[in-house]
């Protein structure tokens, strides 16, 4: 075991010594006696060979992001950000909790909770967490990472934040799972697209969704098998041979390649032949152009999918992060803003995706495990 898996008790832990104080598992009352996902197995411990070479700058890095971002909560428990402020306040979140530190516990307890106590605060009556300025296009991008997050913090606050998790969670899900069942053409069904009732899906979105419902799944919400193969039959039909996965089915998009292999891992699909085709197809282009177009977006998810895959994928494109990343970060910690679709979301943004795809072998975050 390495000094950093010594230093840090993971989450998962953590989270089970609440559960005798605090209810975390929740069910989608209309969803009781679906089937449940059938858990991958699990695999072996494993630390790439970069980061036991370079773990000192790695964990270096991610302690001055965080004191950055610690820096930029505002009064109400927001992170700065021109658009898409709720979502960016639930990365923020994510990103402490990656590191280890957890709701009202050590230097960043109170950071957590209060960002905590503004997403809940944007829930609506009907289920949907937006907030200020969620984008044109942004709804369900901001109500997917929002989900993901309350998620993943359910059972680690006190009892009274809880029980408005337990309010929100539930509803917040069902929205998820009925917007892929709304009627489309057939190469659009199983995913998701920029609002519920969208009549058609895109890759981007969808990897949102499923990480939810995984996350979801993982604490104790029923999630149908169906909504599984549905997802996982949409993916394979935007597959191209080359192993790109498109942003639409018969489309382009490089970036939603690595959002399409994390879907395929965490669908339970792991090492299959379509996952491993996107990985080869990874390995072969990785971004050199660092922080163009949706460089952190890209980041994020290629950084979970290739952890996930495991092998010669994660020991090649670990050393590719941080070589990229480690003389990126600026000196007082933060990465800088992303251009094109990423920019409007800010430097909190870019420093928190930054931070969760550096972070995701300390496994400290339940969504992260194998």
């Amino acid at each position: 075991m390495t000094p950093t898996h010594k230093r840090f008790a993971t989450i998962e832990g953590r989270r089970s010594c609440r559960l005798s104080l605090v209810t975390c598992r929740f069910t989608v009352c209309a969803l009781v006696g679906l089937l449940m996902l059938v858990p991958p197995a699990a695999l072996a411990d494993e630390v790439s060979e970069a980061l036991l070479k370079q773990e000192d700058q790695v964990e270096l890095a991610l302690d001055k992001a965080l004191m950055f971002l610690s820096r930029q909560q505002v009064e109400d428990g927001s992170f700065q950000a021109s658009a898409h402020k709720t979502a960016v306040t639930s990365l923020c979140v994510m990103s402490f909790l990656a590191k280890g530190h957890t709701p009202g516990d050590g230097p960043y307890g109170d950071i957590i909770n209060k960002g905590i106590d503004y997403v809940l605060s944007t829930a609506g009556e009907d289920g949907l967490i937006l907030g200020p300025n969620p984008g044109g296009n942004g709804s369900m991008y901001v109500h997917t990472i929002n989900t993901l997050m309350l998620s993943e913090i359910s059972g680690m606050v006190d009892r009274a934040r809880q029980e408005r998790v337990d309010k929100v969670l539930p509803k917040a899900l069902k929205i998820i799972l009925t917007a892929q069942q709304v009627r489309k053409d057939a190469s659009q069904q199983g995913g998701w697209r920029y609002a519920p009732n969208s009549t058609d899906s895109d890759m981007s979105c969808s990897g949102w969704a499923l990480m939810s419902m995984r996350s979801a799944r993982n604490n104790g919400a029923t999630v149908p098998k169906e909504s599984i193969d549905q997802a996982v039959a949409y993916i394979i039909r935007s597959q191209h041979p080359t192993g790109l996965i498109a942003y639409q089915p018969g489309g382009g998009g490089e970036t939603t390649t690595q959002v399409g292999l994390l879907c395929l891992e965490l669908c339970g699909r792991h090492q299959s032949a379509e996952s491993l085709l996107a990985g080869d197809y990874l390995l072969k282009n990785l971004q050199t152009n660092y922080g163009a177009g949706y460089f952190y977006y890209g980041l994020y998810y290629a950084s979970q999918g290739m952890f996930q895959l495991g092998g010669k994928y994660w020991d090649t494109f670990a050393k590719y992060q941080y070589d990229m990343m480690l003389p990126k970060q600026n000196p007082d910690g933060s990465w800088q803003v992303g251009g094109s679709g990423e920019a409007a979301a800010g430097i909190c943004y870019s420093t928190a995706m930054s931070v969760l795809a550096l972070s995701v072998s300390c496994r400290q975050l339940p969504i992260y495990q194998r």
